[in-house]
């Protein structure tokens, strides 16, 4: 069958997640942060991620952007930074996360063929509506769709039915893309088609299953399909 409905992870995969970090570093007075915003970004983000999961096997639900929080205040200990007023400005900045450079051509690109576009993220919707707003990507996306709905997270299988709930599509009628291995490989064993976007030229996750298609970054996805 067709392909009718690209959809897309959030966080790593449209948007740049380190950008907060870069940007509060390159800003007056942060020579604290200028040194080690490489490490708090990617401490921020494995956390973010490892609580989600975490949270979705207890069932003990909170919202993305509690856990984002949560994982700020994590590698700010680590790196040593206590400043409070420095901790507002990261998290201010994480709802104007930088788009990558190839996204709104690329989702030009769908639009102008006809194919249906989506985020589906553990995000909260105002995060997600923070980040497309600012990137000016709203044009280009049919739905945001967040996890809110269901107080679940990626990669539950249930999370995945919200595509289905939202576009009446079959699994075989959608791309899923996602910069996350252990998301393509939940989107894959779901049913969907996949595309893995691996930018850090990593090894495939040996998990469930494995992504139909793996891409440096987001620019041949209108010619994938």
């Amino acid at each position: 069958m067709a392909i009718t409905t690209c959809v897309f992870d959030a966080y790593g995969t449209l948007f740049d997640v380190t950008s907060a970090a870069r940007r509060a570093a390159e800003q007056p007075g942060r020579d604290a942060l200028a040194g080690v915003w490489q490490q708090l970004a990617a401490d921020w983000r494995a956390k973010q991620l490892e609580y989600s999961w975490l949270r979705q096997i207890t069932g003990d639900y909170v919202s993305f952007w509690e856990l984002t929080k949560n994982g700020l205040d994590w590698a700010m200990e680590r790196a040593g930074l206590t400043d409070p007023v420095l901790r507002e400005d990261l998290l201010a900045l994480y709802w104007e996360l930088s788009a990558y450079k190839e996204v709104p051509f690329m989702l030009a690109h769908l639009k102008a063929r006809g194919i249906q576009t989506a985020v589906l993220s553990n995000g909260n919707r105002d995060m997600l509506e923070g980040a497309v707003d600012s990137s000016k990507m709203g044009m280009y996306l049919d739905k945001l769709i967040s996890v809110e709905e269901i107080s679940m997270f990626k990669p539950a299988a249930q999370v995945y039915d919200l595509v289905g709930k939202h576009f009446g599509t079959a699994r075989d009628e959608v791309l899923f893309v996602s910069s996350n291995g252990w998301d393509a490989a939940g989107a894959a064993n779901y049913g969907f088609r996949t595309v893995w976007v691996n930018r850090m030229g990593l090894p495939v996750d040996r998990l469930m299953a494995q992504p139909d298609l793996i891409l440096p970054d987001l620019s041949t996805i209108p010619e994938v399909l």
